[in-house]
């Protein structure tokens, strides 16, 4: 895998680095700023960029404006966002339009070293990788709670599908058979007055519509 890493943390930045050529894959560029991530992905066109979100010049949302820039100019570009925040107006409309190659995770899931790499490669591979804390302060934040319409199940089903999870996997982590996962995303769609897809990372789109609603 190809990976361009941007984070204004030399520390972070570096660390990231020896861990993922450890694991083998190739660091083609470390950045610190956005001007200098989007050059280095329009050189590249690498796997994945893996983006901070408060970076120079600006030190407020360039990393982000920066990844939907990647996302709009470099559609076969996975990008893989690292904050210590939940953006919801960005991590909305990162998800907007096509939602594969996309993740958001906050910074300190990078010290859960396998869940980083799982993460990464998931967006690598065309999927989405949402971060359950920012799945939850979604959810929280909304002026239309819809996690009063659902069991505590079928928000747990809920916070899997939006960290890009299939039903098999949704089945393996709760320990419950795939029907059931299937019975329970049925009554999430109809509950939240959403359309019934079959592709997950739709599902995680229409979630975030009507959040956003």
């Amino acid at each position: 895998m190809r990976v361009i890493l941007a984070d204004d943390s030399t520390l972070l930045r570096e660390g990231l680095v020896r861990l993922l050529a450890e694991e083998g894959h190739d660091v083609v560029a470390a950045v610190g700023d956005a001007p200098s991530l989007l050059a280095e992905v329009a050189a590249w066109q690498p796997d994945v960029a893996v983006v901070d979100v408060r970076m120079p010049p600006t030190h407020t949302d360039d990393g982000l404006r920066a990844a939907l820039e990647i996302r709009r100019r470099f559609p076969g570009v996975g990008v893989l966002v690292l904050s210590q925040y939940v953006e919801k107006r960005y991590a909305v409309e990162l998800l907007t339009g096509d939602t594969a190659r996309v993740g958001y995770l906050l910074k300190d899931r990078v010290v859960q070293v396998d869940e980083f790499l799982d993460a990464l490669q998931r967006v690598a591979d065309g999927g989405v990788a949402f971060d359950p804390e920012v799945v939850r302060r979604l959810l929280s934040g909304s002026d239309r709670d819809p996690q009063s319409l659902l069991t505590p199940r079928e928000r747990d089903v809920l916070e899997q599908m939006a960290q890009g999870r299939t039903n098999a996997g949704i089945a393996a982590h709760l320990h419950i058979s795939q029907s059931a996962v299937e019975k329970h995303a049925n009554a999430i769609f109809d509950k939240l007055d959403l359309a019934r897809t079959s592709g997950y990372s739709r599902r995680v789109l229409a979630v975030l519509h009507y959040l956003e609603s």
